[in-house]
């Protein structure tokens, strides 16, 4: 279905003073026009609304047969006839031609210029001539990298653009021919030819396939790379057995096919390769990738009418990444990176328009009211002549491009209109007899000529026409030039005043909201979206315009969609997010005075305000607005109600209105607490703790925290990007922060909190600095130890939790507040933390702390140091801060020292600083391997002490004989003998030789 509306994309026009009837006319860039008549070309200045004037011409070696122009590289390509013979020439330079007599530079393709020419070649035009050794039928450039490809009979021919490097200051532009694509079975009476992909089309067959530059199977450089055999020997007996039925009685006509990707290769049509470059060349194609084939029936009842059963218009249209464009000519086409690529070609009375990059699939049909003659596709329209009218249609190709340029379109964040949706007709604009059309830039370029009242030309035979077998292409002789023709270049105009025109005829739908007002705003969106991707013709000051049309279209369509109940109603927020409105922007421009009237909003608008009240925007909205939004909820969707309250947005609505609302929720099921808690919170904005506290003791604890889970703002909110405690929150810390902190845990459990915002939001709760720890946050962290959370990592929580207790333990620093686990709850609850080891307990046994607030600190460090899961290495770089001048400190560094086996050093450190915890040290720590430390290192240095003296002589000696019972115990008579001292008095260590011989015979 094609919608038509009578809008107005062209602008002024203008009459092209050529001086002969014009046999072909191409544009030539952003500036001009070459116009073929004769044996000239002429090129005109085209620039912006000014008059079209002449800017040279240059003789052709005959009548020129195509034309065409190529950005890249800035030549003109002609096929010229003359004496019945086919010439291929390229015009490069053709900006130096001052005037038609100047002189011109004729050299042969490939040929190496040298140097003494340089300066001729840099001041006048040069003609490139290509041989062919059969005839060229048509020709195509590539948009982006300039290369030239010429259809022949059963094959094509690829020529790369080059430049040869005269000197360091100056390069002349050249071909090389690298690539022959031989292609049985169709000759092409059009060919498009874009990086790599190539489409050929006959009188009703379309080939597209893509040229690969990386091998596949092992192919090599060698000639005939790839080649489709099978297809080929089918369509051959196919071909055979119509040569063999044809007759003057009978029209053979295959049946119409559409294959698509690989099934393509089976349309019996041979693609072959053959490599004609040179070794060093950069890019070199060895494989064919199959993407389209299609094949038309002739209608049998018009068979005889030959121009309604040819296919004309093959087009390949390429849109780039936005943004990847340079000034310099030369290097601007390997600048470009292509986006997505688009085929159209058409029938007389229909178009089609497929997209054949990462997918190949019909895009758009174009069925047109009257008999198409040629058309023309550009990123925006498609512009189609009749005999007697130029239309121009919508196309789909930026919502195509949008979607492969951002992976955001069709999410809650980007929208853009489908490309399924129905293209329409802009305008149906009358022009007499049209012939001809070409378009560059904002130009549309027609040629007109009154129809000679001349007896009908012989036709050729249906057969002919109908078969592929007998098709070639037979280019008529022009007759003479006769009067009535002229040369028009029509001014499209600006892509913001045509936008501004669809918005302002959409107002026509806008009260009976239909459909229709949705399908010509999306029109509207789809053509400046396609002027801001066409970035590289857009003029200085044309583009912030048009960022701001984009907007304002994206506003439109969101207001459709908010006011729409349609299953598309969700769309309104991506429209409304990319068109930068506010939400109290948004809200304005409702008719709040119908909508309370009704009593009913729609889905879209519900669905907007929700997911914006969802996230977090920085925008406060009136206390009028809010109150309004508020309504919105009660009456469409209430259970949202005490979600919306919880909102930083509604910061400003009234408690008491909000109350009055959540008064008439439905408090049954799950939502009740949730209810519960918002009634909280506005009892507290309003000071009335009475209240506060009588909703608070209606559900157990347990219960609020599963009612904070639901929703995470009556605790957390985030503002500018930064973490808020609500002030909910703020008031839990003072009177319940168990509540508070079991509550952040379950958010965390459930995924509703981060870790690091979790330890912002007890930080910025506390007012500390970001380097200072509250006891709150200590608490959270033990309360993560203690609930063995998954996605916790352990030693990243214990490493913050024995820096914060080494820090207070070194600085005397006490908790900001009671801690809400002692060191005996928390070894009772968690696994974590292990038995503190006995011997600790007595080395500290004779420490009196000045403050017993640091006992517990230091019990829960001790406490992770002997737990399981603690990786005792990870502290010690940390320890410093923690003096062995004290017991305390003592026993931390003994104890890690003891957790890394260094068993020695604690003995040493033990025996100097605390005898008394040596023994006890000894039995829990030298066991099993360690155990020889007892005769090997524990005897000798208290043997060692004890001569040495002093006041602590008699803990050694006490020390010492606990040391040999256990070593009586442990070692044989002989090897008993030989660790004792041979300085000792015999009677001491009598009674420990005696039992150690007699201990054989007790057992």
């Amino acid at each position: 279905m094609v919608h038509l509306y009578n809008l107005h994309p062209f602008g002024s026009q203008q009459v092209v003073p050529c001086k002969l009837e014009p046999e072909r006319f191409c544009g030539g860039g952003r500036d001009a026009l070459f116009v073929a008549a004769g044996c000239k070309v002429e090129a005109f200045a085209v620039s912006g609304q000014e008059l079209c004037q002449p800017r040279c011409a240059f003789s052709t070696l005959g009548r020129v047969l195509r034309l065409a122009y190529s950005e890249a590289g800035d030549y003109l390509v002609a096929i010229e006839e003359k004496n019945k013979a086919t010439f291929l020439r390229a015009y490069v330079n053709w900006r130096s031609k001052r005037t038609e007599s100047s002189r011109v530079c004729i050299r042969l393709v490939g040929h190496k210029v040298e140097a003494p020419f340089s300066q001729t070649l840099r001041d006048q035009m040069s003609i490139v001539e290509m041989p062919l050794s059969e005839a060229p039928l048509c020709i195509s450039c590539c948009p982006a990298k300039g290369d030239l490809l010429v259809g022949c009979t059963n094959k094509l021919v690829l020529f790369s653009l080059k430049y040869q490097i005269i000197n360091e200051d100056f390069s002349i532009v050249d071909f090389e021919r690298s690539l022959i694509i031989h292609i049985d079975n169709i000759t092409p009476i059009e060919i498009s030819f874009c990086v790599g992909y190539v489409a050929v089309m006959s009188d009703l067959e379309v080939l597209i396939v893509k040229l690969e530059s990386d091998p596949k199977n092992g192919e090599s450089i060698s000639h005939y790379s790839h080649e489709t055999n099978k297809p080929v020997k089918q369509a051959e007996g196919t071909r055979n057995e119509t040569l063999q039925l044809e007759s003057d009685d009978f029209v053979i006509c295959q049946k119409p096919m559409e294959l698509l990707g690989e099934k393509s290769e089976q349309s019996g049509v041979s693609v072959t390769l053959e490599s004609t470059g040179l070794a060093d060349e950069k890019i070199k194609y060895f494989h064919v990738q199959h993407l389209l084939y299609r094949r038309f029936a002739p209608d049998i009842s018009s068979y005889v009418l030959s121009d309604d059963i040819k296919l004309h218009s093959l087009q390949l249209l390429p849109i780039y990444q936005t943004g990847f464009f340079t000034s310099d000519r030369k290097n601007s086409s390997q600048e470009k990176e292509l986006l997505s690529l688009f085929c159209f070609f058409s029938l007389p009375h229909v178009g089609y328009l497929y997209m054949v990059v990462k997918s190949v699939e019909l895009m758009s049909v174009y069925q047109y009211p009257e008999k198409s003659q040629q058309a023309v596709l550009t990123p925006q329209f498609l512009h189609v002549i009749t005999s007697n009218n130029l239309q121009c249609f919508t196309v789909r190709c930026s919502a195509a491009a949008a979607r492969e340029e951002d992976p955001y379109v069709d999410t809650t964040l980007k929208a853009c209109p489908p490309v399924s949706m129905d293209v329409c007709a802009l305008r149906i604009q009358l022009f007499i007899g049209l012939k001809a059309i070409c378009h560059f830039k904002n130009h549309v370029v027609l040629l007109t000529k009154a129809n000679p009242e001349a007896a009908p030309e012989r036709r050729e035979s249906p057969k002919r026409l109908l078969s592929r077998t007998g098709t070639s292409v037979k280019l008529k002789a022009p007759p003479a030039a006769e009067a009535g023709w002229n040369l028009y270049i029509v001014n499209t105009i600006s892509p913001v005043q045509l936008y501004k025109e669809m918005v302002d005829y959409s107002n026509t739908y806008k009260t009976a909201k239909t459909q229709g007002c949705i399908h010509l705003l999306s029109e509207a969106h789809l053509l400046v979206r396609a002027a801001l991707m066409d970035a590289g013709q857009l003029e200085p000051g044309e583009k912030a315009e048009l960022l701001e049309a984009f907007k304002d279209s994206c506003g439109h369509l969101g207001d459709c969609y908010s006011r729409l109940d349609s299953q598309h109603s969700h769309l309104a927020l991506p429209y409304y997010k990319m068109s930068g409105l506010s939400m109290a922007e948004v809200l304005a421009r409702v008719d709040w005075t119908v909508e309370d009237a009704l009593q009913k909003y729609e889905r879209g608008l519900i669905f907007y305000i929700n997911h914006s009240l969802y996230e977090n925007l920085d925008e406060e909205l009136s206390e009028e607005l809010a109150a309004k939004v508020v309504h919105m909820f009660h009456v469409a969707e209430p259970k949202q109600l005490p979600h919306v309250l919880c909102s930083p947005s509604l910061k400003n609505i009234n408690p008491l209105t909000a109350v009055s609302y959540l008064r008439k929720l439905d408090t049954s099921g799950s939502s009740s607490v949730l209810v519960t808690l918002t009634k909280a919170a506005m009892a507290l904005r309003m000071g009335d703790l009475d209240t506060y506290r009588n909703e608070m003791e209606i559900h157990s604890e347990m219960k609020l925290v599963s009612g904070f889970i639901l929703e995470p703002r009556l605790l957390i909110q985030q503002r500018k990007g930064q973490i808020v405690p609500a002030e909910l929150a703020a008031h839990l810390k003072d009177t319940q922060p168990a509540l508070l902190v079991a509550s952040v845990l379950g958010l965390q459990k459930n995924n509703k909190i981060g870790i690091e915002e979790a330890d912002s939001f007890f930080k910025v709760l506390c007012g500390k600095d970001e380097d200072k720890i509250p006891q709150l946050l200590v608490d959270f962290w033990e309360a993560q130890l203690v609930a063995c959370l998954p996605d916790v990592v352990l030693q990243e929580l214990f490493f913050k939790l024995t820096s914060q207790y080494i820090w207070r333990l070194s600085t005397r620093q006490p908790p900001d507040t009671i801690p809400l686990r002692t060191s005996k709850d928390l070894i009772n609850a968690c696994g974590h933390y292990g038995l503190i080891y006995p011997w600790v307990n007595i080395l500290l046994s004779s420490d009196s702390l000045a403050d017993k607030n640091y006992t517990e600190d230091l019990s829960k460090l001790q406490s992770l140091m002997c737990g399981p899961s603690f990786d005792i290495a990870s502290i010690v770089p940390f320890l410093e801060p923690l003096s062995e001048d004290t017991l305390s400190g003592l026993s931390v560094h003994v104890l890690c020292r003891t957790r890394l086996k260094e068993y020695e050093q604690c003995i040493d450190t033990l025996l100097e600083r605390c005898p008394e915890a040596v023994i006890p040290y000894a039995n829990h720590e030298l066991k099993e391997d360690n155990r020889t430390l007892w005769w090997k290192k524990l005897l000798p240095e208290l043997c060692q002490k004890i001569k040495c003296g002093g006041e602590k002589n008699q803990l050694y000696l006490s020390s010492l004989k606990e040391t040999l019972s256990v070593v009586a115990v442990e070692l044989e008579l002989r090897d008993f003998v030989n660790v004792l001292p041979e300085d000792g008095t015999a009677a001491f260590f009598l009674p420990y030789l005696l039992y150690c011989s007699q201990k054989k015979s007790l057992t």
